[in-house]
């Protein structure tokens, strides 16, 4: 279970130019593109982490109330007194600390409320919270039995304000292996200041979280793939030994303007012991140096950042399995000015 906060600025595949993650769905509806406004967030978070991205599921507010109110509420602790707001006029409600069950109504409105502990980013950590609640009265005794009993009559009720490309079957399906699985098994993560975004402006002067993508990788890396990431050889290898047990498939193109910038830069990697696997010209002059990840190499890239000095605003996550790189590093001016290449 991975949160993503909606101000992240990140590339919108399609030919869109960067903006909030929140906006692929809208620019999806709006500008039709396949598969509407589902199919561009969800390529849009496949570019982002380089993890597949199959289904999704839209549930509206009045929804998600009917189900939570049909399951018997949801049951959380709550660490300390906190407003929420539920739908509706002058109908605000404060939430005392302690261990409650909270009607859809209420779970609703404290999944929502944002002017609390941490903003967006405590929002998302009350949102999994949620979640797992939800999850926990679903595996009660019977309940979910119960459920799916009448699960044709339910998904009737609230199928209005669901949307998804599951079928009935297959939610069905995911309910019986969701409580085969222990809550200790279940890896969670936010993304979250400080450490894998920065406060930044947009060219429009709005606000917008830059993503330190290197970080993001990792806690990618410690929820999806958290048995590899743990590994205690990889604790005991040198940046290096990281870089070559990942055996990326390393491009080298030239975008300044001085001729064989791209030889000469391979060499030097090569003597760092970081096998280059092609080389060749970029489309067009570059004034910063870029790295473009197609498949997921978090060492690789962190370690080309640290010995070229690269800025993080210039490393993009554009996954494509059938990429023939996968990590394209492209020159920039910034580099041909301050290298120290023989």
């Amino acid at each position: 279970m991975l949160s993503i906060p909606r101000d992240l600025w990140v590339t919108i595949p399609g030919g869109f130019e960067n903006n909030r993650i929140n906006t692929a769905y809208s620019l999806g509806e709006q500008y039709k593109v396949p598969g509407g406004g589902p199919a561009l967030a969800m390529d849009t978070v496949e570019t982002l982490l380089g993890v597949p991205v199959d289904y999704y599921a839209l549930v509206d507010f009045n929804a998600f109330i009917r189900f939570i109110d049909e399951i018997g509420g949801v049951k959380l602790d709550i660490l300390e007194k906190i407003k929420v707001d539920p739908l509706g006029d002058n109908n605000t409600r404060t939430l005392k600390p302690g261990v409650q069950v909270l009607t859809g109504e209420l779970a609703l409105a404290y999944a929502r409320v944002r002017k609390a502990e941490g903003d967006d980013f405590g929002r998302a950590q009350r949102q999994q919270q949620v979640i797992m609640a939800i999850r926990n009265q679903l595996i009660r005794p019977r309940m979910l039995p119960e459920l799916i009993a009448k699960a044709p009559i339910l998904y009737n009720e609230i199928s209005s304000g669901v949307k998804t490309n599951l079928t009935l079957e297959q939610v069905i399906k995911l309910a019986w292996m969701a409580q085969q699985i222990e809550e200790d098994d279940i890896e969670r993560g936010v993304i979250a200041p400080p450490d894998m975004v920065l406060l930044s402006k947009s060219s429009e002067g709005d606000d917008v979280l830059k993503p330190i993508m290197d970080k993001i990788r990792a806690l990618r890396d410690s929820v999806f793939f958290n048995k590899e990431k743990a590994s205690p050889a990889a604790a005991n290898m040198s940046p290096v030994e990281l870089v070559q047990a990942e055996a990326p498939r390393l491009t080298v193109l030239n975008g300044t303007a001085e001729a064989g910038m791209a030889a000469r830069t391979t060499e030097y990697l090569q003597s760092q012991g970081i096998q280059v696997a092609n080389t060749g010209n970029a489309d067009q002059l570059y004034t910063n140096t870029t790295i473009i990840d197609h498949t997921g190499k978090p060492y690789t890239l962190r370690f080309l950042v640290d010995l070229m000095k690269i800025s993080p605003n210039h490393i993009f996550s554009r996954f494509d399995p059938a990429s023939q790189a996968d990590v394209v590093l492209i020159l920039g001016q910034d580099w041909a000015a301050s290298n120290t290449l023989p």
